[in-house]
C-alpha cells in the first residue's frame, strides 16, 4: 500500500459498520510512502494507522 500526504484513508469495521471512519493522511512514517500513516479525522483527532485488510487509500487528486 502506498499513499501521499493529503490522501484519504477509509477504514472499515471487521464485523460491523461501527468501526468505519475516514481521515486525511497528514504524515507518512513508513518507507517508500508505505505505512504507518498519521491520519487526522474530522473531529480533529490524529491517530497512527497501520492499515488492515479492510483499509482503502483514496488519492486526494484522482488521476483521470
Amino acid at each position: 500500500m502506498h499513499a501521499s500526504i493529503g490522501d484519504y484513508v477509509h477504514t472499515h469495521g471487521v464485523v460491523s459498520t461501527e468501526g468505519r471512519s475516514t481521515g486525511e493522511i497528514v504524515e507518512i512514517r513508513g518507507a517508500n510512502d508505505g505505512p504507518p500513516y498519521m491520519v487526522r479525522f474530522p473531529e480533529g483527532e490524529e491517530r497512527l494507522i497501520y492499515p488492515g485488510p479492510g483499509t482503502v487509500v483514496e488519492p486526494r487528486d484522482p488521476v483521470d
